[in-house]
Order: C-alpha cells, then sequence, then structure tokens
C-alpha cells in the first residue's frame, strides 16, 4: 500500500517560499513563519500572491512534488511538474479507449454509478442523521430525490449511448442540487442554497463547495499522473484545451463524500457562517482567508479518516483512494480487470 503524504497548501499573501537545505521554508516580511522536510509532500499548493524561489521549484520538480498555482477563491490558474513518468502502452489504450464510443461508454457508466450511489447516500445520511430536526416537506423532498437517484442509476446500468449517459448525469445532478438545501440546518439566509453556480459563485454554500472540488481536482490529477494515465484525456467530460478532462472524470465519484458532505458538516456544525465570506462587486462570493485556512484543515483531517474500499476490501486513508481509483483505471486499462470499479461510498 502506497504511503499517504501531504500536501502543503500556503494561503499567506505576499508568503515567499525558498529551500533550506532538503526543508521548505516560509518567510513573511523577512521573518520565518514556517519550514517543513520536503520527504513529507507530495504536493505543494499556493493560493493567490504566493512566492517560490527557482531553486526550490526545481528542487520540487527532482522530488516529484508538484507546485500548483491557484487564484485566491481557489479556481485552477498554473502547474509545474517534473519529468512526465507512466508508460507510452498505457497511455495509448487510454486514447484508443476514449476514441471508442461503445468502450468509452463502459467506463462512463462504472463512473455514474460510483457517483450516483455517492450521491444517494448523502441524502440517505441527511435523513437519517437529521431526522428529528427536519420538517414533513424536507423528508418528502428528500425521499422523492433519492428514489429518483434510483431510477436513474437504473437506467445507466442500461445505457450505452455516450450522450444519453452524460444527460442522464445531467438530470441526476439537477435532482440532488435540487434537495441540497433541504439538507442545511443554518437559520441564516446568506448558507442558505438555491441552487449550483460556478464562475463566479453567486453564495456562500457555492463557494464552499468550488473550492472543495477545487482541492479534490488536484488530488485526483496527482493520482493519475502517478500511475502513468494522461489527466487531460477524460471519458466522461469531453476534452478542452487546458481541461483536466480524466482529473474530472475521477472527482465524480469522490464529490459526495470529500466535498458535499464536508461542506454540510462544516456550515452545519457552524464552523463556517455568513461572516466567513465576502462578496465582490461583480457579486461573486469569496472564502476569506482565515476561512480558507479552516477549510483546509478540515479537508486534511477527512482525508486521514479511514474507510475500507469495497472493492479492494482493506482499510486506507481516504486520502489515498484517488490514488487507489486511478491505479484500478490503469489496471482495466491493461486489461487485467474487466471492468473498472467505481469507488462506493458505504
Amino acid at each position: 500500500m502506497r504511503r499517504q503524504l501531504n500536501t502543503l497548501y500556503v494561503t499567506t499573501e505576499g508568503a515567499w517560499l525558498h529551500k533550506d537545505g532538503a526543508n521548505i521554508v516560509m518567510d513573511v516580511d523577512g521573518e520565518t513563519r514556517a519550514r517543513l522536510p520536503v520527504h513529507m509532500l507530495e504536493g505543494l499548493v499556493c493560493l493567490g500572491r504566493v512566492m517560490v524561489s527557482p531553486p526550490l521549484m526545481g528542487y520540487c520538480a527532482e522530488q516529484g512534488i508538484t507546485v500548483s498555482y491557484l487564484s485566491m477563491n481557489g479556481r485552477f490558474q498554473a502547474r509545474v511538474e517534473g519529468p512526465v513518468s507512466g508508460n507510452v502502452l498505457l497511455r495509448r489504450e487510454q486514447y484508443r479507449r476514449t476514441d471508442d464510443p461503445a468502450r468509452c461508454a463502459q467506463i462512463v457508466q462504472n463512473i455514474l454509478v460510483g457517483k450516483l450511489h455517492n450521491q444517494r447516500a448523502v441524502l440517505g445520511r441527511g435523513l437519517r442523521d437529521h431526522a428529528d430536526k427536519l420538517t414533513d416537506e424536507d423528508k418528502a423532498a428528500l425521499t422523492h430525490a433519492h428514489k429518483r437517484l434510483d431510477r436513474i442509476m437504473d437506467k445507466v446500468q442500461s445505457e450505452a449511448t455516450l450522450d444519453v449517459l452524460r444527460g442522464l448525469e445531467g438530470g441526476a445532478a439537477q435532482s440532488y442540487f435540487g434537495v441540497f438545501d433541504h439538507l442545511i440546518r443554518s437559520n441564516e439566509p446568506a448558507m442558505r442554497f438555491k441552487g449550483r453556480s460556478r464562475r463566479p459563485p453567486m453564495d456562500a454554500v457555492n463557494a464552499l463547495l468550488s473550492f472543495l472540488y477545487t482541492l479534490i481536482t488536484h488530488d485526483c490529477r496527482s493520482a493519475l499522473e502517478s500511475v502513468g494515465l494522461d489527466p487531460a484525456v477524460g471519458f466522461l467530460h469531453r476534452d478542452r484545451p487546458g481541461r483536466p478532462s480524466l482529473a474530472l472524470d475521477l472527482l465524480e465519484e469522490f464529490r459526495p463524500l470529500l466535498a458535499d458532505r464536508l461542506a454540510l458538516s462544516l456550515i452545519n456544525l457552524k464552523q463556517l457562517t455568513s461572516k466567513d465570506f465576502q462578496t465582490m462587486d461583480n457579486g461573486a462570493v469569496l472564502l476569506k482567508e482565515d476561512s480558507r485556512k479552516v477549510v483546509l484543515t478540515a479537508y486534511q483531517e477527512r482525508k486521514r479518516e479511514e474507510l475500507r474500499h469495497v472493492f479492494l476490501d482493506e482499510k486506507a486513508p481516504i486520502g489515498l483512494f484517488p490514488f487507489l481509483q486511478a491505479q484500478l483505471m490503469a489496471r482495466h486499462l491493461r486489461g487485467d480487470i474487466d471492468g473498472y470499479p467505481p469507488f462506493l461510498w458505504k
């Protein structure tokens, strides 16, 4: 089993990161604020105006540590990495498979089964955990959406056309996010969810979800590259310049547990309130700097929790699951296993 390493998130505006021996050192206004051994890391993520010295950047590339740059609201901007590893034959099979609609649809079916199963788990967990606090309207809406996801999952398993599968995925997302607000226990109007909005997020819940999705996408991309797959060429998401389509495919299975469920916990436990967000002139809502640190800490803690992997039948930290799924994807493309087994949250 691969050992889980850490991702270092730097959110302090004006931070200067440089190399000292085998350590990363962070200076702010000429004062050393932090020091961390490089051997503990697999990724360095800089949010906002964070500067990295060329020697540190080169050293990270040599050590296989990816340096990613995100905007203040978590949007991907750039990525620096060393030589790309991986088997060229594996990548050629990946490309062939994406060009074959029938074989591509087989993988998309399993990805969507994993996503829909995990979305159902979020709704079911909400019904169980908050049964005494839900109104009859809440229960009826959540139960109806849960049953509709059941029906859509049955259709996904019997459908073999990519366009239809993508349409079913869109319908499932509409049903799921249509009742997401019923899972929120906050009384603050600013913390209610009125529907999914992106680029930019127009309310606090969407800002939190988008930030978490960006973090998971980073982990999925790193996992795919570590097993030799091309994160830019996906099955469910169409190819676009600059888009990590396969990482977004893998993200779909992890959204419910690592993002949606975590966002609900942060809001319902009042670890985040309306005071943790700021509204920009264009109406976009963003997490404040200190609030991003709260989210990053909670995200890292969630990744350390252990969960049993249904297909492998062994326990592992949740943070390793993107790597395990990337391995299973590679094994399937090589022909070692008949199908791609999705991540199922139990």
